[in-house]
């Protein structure tokens, strides 16, 4: 029964055991399901489930009848325009990452979003060429086919090994694309989980870096060849600025007037998004003049700058994978795949959080895969999502994936009809467009000092992730990144906080007693909590923290007595010992024995409960020994662990902490546990954790049951802090609590259960509302919490006051 009075409340309860509470509130046994019947269940075949799986592998059946086409067909049409004209030229600019000829960027920003308009189910991203998945593919394609390869420089050896590099891009973009469809089939959209907002802002920092060192090269115009190798950047580097003195100055100026007027712009764009209609296309601007200059200039001719050429007009017919290829870049195809997916999904569940719809991520991976499979047939390289062109899909009023379709038949009509007028464009332009999307990616610099302030753990995993991805490259940097991610949380796992709880207030709250100064700890009594899963990596560290927490070690205890025993038995067979009414009186002059006499050779035995039923006395280890025999004196008779923030406890850490446990029953300390979820007490049942020593019944729902439970059983009058006096009759005590400085006084009844009690309210001296109960008597196992407390007025033991027992 609970009862409000203004700001405070009372609770009358029993105490209970998870073994009473399920009994007496008739706790129904669930049956849980096993792998089979998930099985079972997953590959059930009926007209619904058929239904459900159809919706949701083709998403676009479900959104695209409720189309608003009125309202939304605008909105898409001009999104979708802007979106395309943006990755028409981030393609070509992505394609010089990957090592390409620019021409095949424009596959990649075509062929995914037609997939991911039928399979996909976010309706804002872009999806396309994305920086990092463009770095990592060019990564593979350079160690598969470096410079040099087909012999000199020679147009015909150009274009054989142009042709080779769109090969290897093709098919590990094949291959990362099966492997995301054969992940999203398995229903294994959860890796995602794996990869924290840490990890990924580390990992896409270093692939910034990458994209800035790697487009430097075309910024200056020298042949600077590819090291994918670990410390490859520094490679790099030195190759660069060994050949700084042949840099192309007109490349240089351009590219530096391009990102100057990029980065202004969009800064212009971030500074007045609100009151722009609409972003102002810069990249759309400065290409356009870009290649007009470049073209009336002669810029080709004059200052042998590099071009993009002639683009082929149409598509290529499509190729199969080359298997050869395929078996050299299986690890990079799985870090293709997870990248890109971890990026695209992220970016989805923004907007998906934003505009209030759902998402899918096994739905995602599927929808991928499909796109990289298709784009990798046709020449493409793989695609995920970029944020600044998913921004702008987003931000011109794109509702649906219609934007994406339009801005697929912008990429087309580029493809067939106007691409030669991009051939006197400058390589640097487009190398300077493709640093003019990095500045959100680093940016995230500023990261590292906002989580060194909040958690160092995620720190260390931004700059573990960065050095490794930027030094070790991207595919060895991310495994190393996931690698000491899972590290941490081996670590704080491994190493739980283990605190020593106290009773705060006279309540039934539980804290750390480090933190408070009115806290009560009952004699006798440890309160333990745990705030970790213990499982066979920390069951060691558990177990000495506790014996820390209460002051000895139990085996040690139990040794020490059943040595203590073998002795008593030898002096009472030898007659040193005799026993009296006060107890045992020594009768000869003791003589000191080493402890390997004792022993015999039968330490087993020493870890055996202690056995006095062929004594005549019954041994009180807290009383005084007979010479030469000693015991550590134990100052608790029980033990409360909090279990609840353990989530699981598995089989190796169960045999640990039964033995641990057994110790100190053995040394006649009770045990009880507290908190437990569900599901814990049927576990340990099944795994046969229990026997004589440990049982169930130690199992209490809350610490204060707990508490409440050890008080009531234990001879409180021997305390000298906790007074059982009786009143009046057998049935009615009354509980003492002091601590100093309040002296509080609560009458339990040893009645029947009680009746619905209504409690009135009154005034004491100093103004606080004290609660008194009717004439029904409460159950002695009742829980009585009252705030804030004062004394009892009443004198009759019928007069209950509500209160807290502490």
């Amino acid at each position: 029964m609970v009862e409000p009075v203004g700001n405070h409340y009372v609770v009358a309860r029993r105490v209970y055991s998870e073994n009473s509470f399920d009994e007496e509130y008739e706790k129904l046994h669930r049956y849980h399901k096993n792998f089979w019947d998930h099985l079972k269940l997953y590959f059930r075949c009926s007209p619904q489930r058929i239904k459900k799986v159809s919706l949701r592998m083709f998403p676009v059946v479900s959104w695209l009848p409720a189309y608003r086409f009125r309202e939304w067909i605008l909105s898409d049409i001009v999104s979708g325009i802007n979106t395309g004209l943006v990755s028409v030229l981030q393609g070509l600019a992505f394609a010089l990452l990957v090592n390409v000829p620019p021409g095949y960027g424009l596959y990649a920003a075509f062929f995914p979003v037609l997939v991911y308009f039928i399979f996909g189910t976010s309706r804002h991203i872009s999806v396309g060429p994305f920086p990092v998945l463009s770095l990592m593919v060019g990564g593979v394609v350079t160690r598969l086919v470096p410079d040099g390869a087909a012999g000199n420089g020679t147009a015909v050896n150009t274009s054989a090994i142009d042709e080779q590099r769109v090969m290897v891009a093709a098919s590990v973009t094949f291959l990362s694309g099966i492997f995301q469809l054969l992940l999203g089939l398995l229903q294994f959209g959860f890796i995602v989980i794996y990869l924290s907002h840490s990890l990924i802002s580390g990992f896409t920092t270093a692939a910034a870096i990458h994209v800035l060192v790697s487009q430097i090269k075309f910024m200056l115009q020298l042949p600077v060849p590819g090291f994918n190798k670990p410390f490859g950047i520094i490679y790099t580097l030195e190759s660069v600025f060994s050949q700084i003195t042949d840099t192309n100055i007109a490349d240089l100026v351009t590219s530096l007037l391009v990102l100057l007027i990029v980065f202004v712009v969009k800064e212009i764009n971030e500074r007045y998004k609100a009151k722009l209609p609409a972003p102002i296309p810069i990249e759309l601007i400065v290409t356009v003049l870009a290649a007009l200059i470049s073209h009336f200039a002669k810029f080709e001719e004059k200052f042998k700058v590099a071009v993009v050429g002639k683009l082929e007009e149409g598509f290529q017919a499509p190729v199969a994978p080359d298997a050869g290829i395929i078996q050299n870049c299986v690890g990079d195809g799985i870090s293709i795949a997870i990248v890109g997916f971890a990026v695209g999904f992220s970016v989805a569940k923004v907007y998906s959080i934003k505009h209030d719809y759902p998402i899918d991520g096994n739905q995602e991976l599927i929808a991928f895969g499909l796109g990289n499979i298709l784009g990798g047939s046709f020449k493409g390289f793989a695609s995920s999502t970029a944020l600044s062109r998913s921004g702008v899909q987003e931000s011109t009023g794109g509702k649906t994936q219609i934007a994406g379709i339009v801005s697929a038949i912008i990429v087309l009509i580029v493809i067939l009809a106007i691409g030669f007028l991009l051939a006197p464009l400058q390589k640097s332009v487009l190398a300077s467009l493709a640093l003019g999307n990095l500045k959100g990616m680093l940016m995230q610099f500023r990261e590292v000092g906002v989580l060194w302030r909040k958690d160092k753990y995620d720190c260390m995993i931004w700059v573990v992730t960065f050095l490794a991805a930027v030094f070790l490259g991207l595919d060895i940097g991310l495994a190393t990144a996931v690698a000491f991610e899972l590290l941490t949380v081996v670590i704080r796992s491994q190493i739980p906080s283990c605190t020593t709880l106290a009773n705060v207030g006279r309540s039934n709250i539980y804290r750390n007693r480090k933190d408070y100064n009115d806290i009560y700890e009952p004699e006798g009594v440890k309160i333990f909590k745990c705030s970790s899963p213990i499982f066979f990596a920390n069951i060691e560290f558990f177990k000495e923290k506790l014996i820390s927490a209460v002051g000895f070690s139990p085996l040690r205890v139990l040794r020490k007595r059943n040595k203590a025993l073998r002795k008593i038995r030898k002096m009472l067979k030898k007659g040193e010992l005799q026993v009296t009414p006060k107890g045992l009186i020594c009768m000869a002059h003791h003589t000191q024995e080493s402890d390997d006499e004792l022993d015999n050779n039968r330490m087993e035995e020493l870890d055996q409960p202690t056995d006095m039923a062929d004594l005549p006395i019954q041994i009180n280890w807290d009383a005084e020994l007979p010479p030469g025999i000693v015991v550590p004196r134990v100052d608790i008779h029980s033990i409360v662990l909090d279990f609840s923030a353990v989530s699981f406890l598995d089989f190796s850490a169960m045999r640990v902490l039964q033995k641990t446990l057994k110790e100190f029953v053995r040394i006649d300390i009770d045990i009880y546990i507290a908190g437990a979820h569900e599901g814990f007490l049927e576990k340990l049942e099944r795994c046969a954790f229990f026997d004589e020593e440990i049982k169930p019944s130690m199992f209490f729902l809350t610490i204060h049951d707990a508490v409440l439970h050890i008080l009531l059983k234990k001879d409180i009058a021997s305390s000298p802090k906790l007074k059982l006096a009786e009143k009046g009759s057998s049935n009615n005590y009354v509980i003492t609590t002091s601590n100093g400085q309040r002296s509080w006084e609560s009458t339990v009844s040893l009645l029947p259960p009680p009746v619905p009690l209504q409690p009135q309210g009154c005034v004491n001296n100093v103004g606080h509302q004290k609660l008194l109960a009717g004439t029904a008597r409460p159950d002695p196992k009742h829980i009585f919490i009252a705030e804030p407390l004062c004394q009892p007025r009443a004198e009759s033991t019928q007069m209950i006051y509500w209160c807290k027992l502490f």
